[in-house]
């Protein structure tokens, strides 16, 4: 074989694991367009390598991903925009590759919204361990090569992130799909009809709220209390003709599932303008996140475009 045809082969192989990979890489950074930029800086490593010596194209292909992702991590930039609250992860339409292997009911948790949300708190090679053994099914003699570790450390890391993981998650059981539709679709009647009442029924006792401001804001906005989400819903979801000018036009109102999560997308032509996802618990909402900063929105616009969603939007008109 010529020097060509290696090439194409081996970029083959590469492009064979791309999904994977971007999927390992969107775990562990929680942003698309930062595991984008890694699988393509893996792709220059690949390149630049002796493939000859490599053995196991995967397994030192994961390597190389999982540690350009810890470098992103543990980057002052990085450590300093997520520690001052203003980070929310970039949601995903359910289908898109990048969300991978969701077999499992822990891979379809680990890339949950709420589930790369905790992982904040966790350290950058805690939650490296908690990705490769949760999501990828990776043993602990795998995960100490890849991380340069002991096995013995590497469980310990899993067992942090666990204990932590699981000590901050609320709710964590699977919903019933058209159990979930019908409650997103009564949040959405209450908010816009402006029924507190119905609103603060619909809620958690302890429910929470939070919103990345359109990106207009250096922190997130934050709400504790049924009483004032329901307020905030009722406000944010009462159509005006500034919100309408802001969006672009009118929006259409679609249900959706983002990461395994219901969801309200608002769309204006081809395009997602803003998301709102719901964690539910015991029939009633846990969490709600507003995410219409456009820097998150990009590749959940693209997959819309080719997306068919089966059923009419919840609102023709908002």
């Amino acid at each position: 074989m010529d020097s060509t045809a290696t090439d194409r082969f081996d970029t083959g192989r590469f492009e064979a694991g791309r999904n994977r990979l971007a999927s390992l890489a969107y775990r562990l950074l929680g942003s698309a367009a930062d595991a984008e930029d890694v699988v393509q800086d893996a792709f220059l490593h690949w390149q630049a390598a002796d493939r000859r010596r490599i053995e196991v194209p995967e397994a030192w292909l994961t390597k190389v991903v999982t540690n350009l992702c810890l470098d992103r991590l543990r980057s002052a930039r990085v450590r300093r925009e997520r520690t001052v609250g203003a980070w929310l992860p970039e949601p995903l339409l359910d289908g898109d590759p990048m969300l991978g292997p969701a077999d499992t009911f822990e891979q379809r948790e680990s890339v949950s919204l709420a589930v790369l949300t905790l992982m904040e708190r966790l350290s950058p090679t805690e939650r490296a361990v908690y990705v490769l053994r949760e999501a990828f099914s990776y043993g602990h003699a795998e995960i100490a090569r890849i991380l340069d570790i002991t096995e013995s450390a590497s469980q310990q890391h899993l067992h942090r992130a666990r204990r932590r993981v699981t000590a901050a998650r609320r709710g964590g059981a699977e919903v019933d799909p058209a159990s979930a539709r019908r409650i997103v679709a009564e949040f959405l009647t209450a908010a816009t009809s402006g029924r507190t009442e119905r609103l603060v029924a619909l809620l958690t006792d302890d429910a929470t709220a939070v919103s990345d401001g359109a990106g207009l804001t250096e922190t997130l906005l934050r709400y504790d209390t049924p009483q004032r989400i329901a307020a905030i819903a009722r406000t944010g979801f009462r159509p005006t003709p500034a919100k309408r000018r802001l969006a672009g036009g009118s929006p259409a109102v679609h249900y959706a599932l983002l990461n395994g999560a219901p969801a309200i997308l608002f769309v204006v032509g081809d395009d997602v303008t803003g998301a709102v996802t719901f964690d539910l618990a015991g029939g009633r909402i846990a969490t709600v996140r507003g995410i219409a900063a456009p820097a998150r929105l990009g590749r959940l616009s693209e997959a819309w475009r080719r997306y068919d969603p089966g059923h009419p939007p919840l609102l023709t008109s908002w």
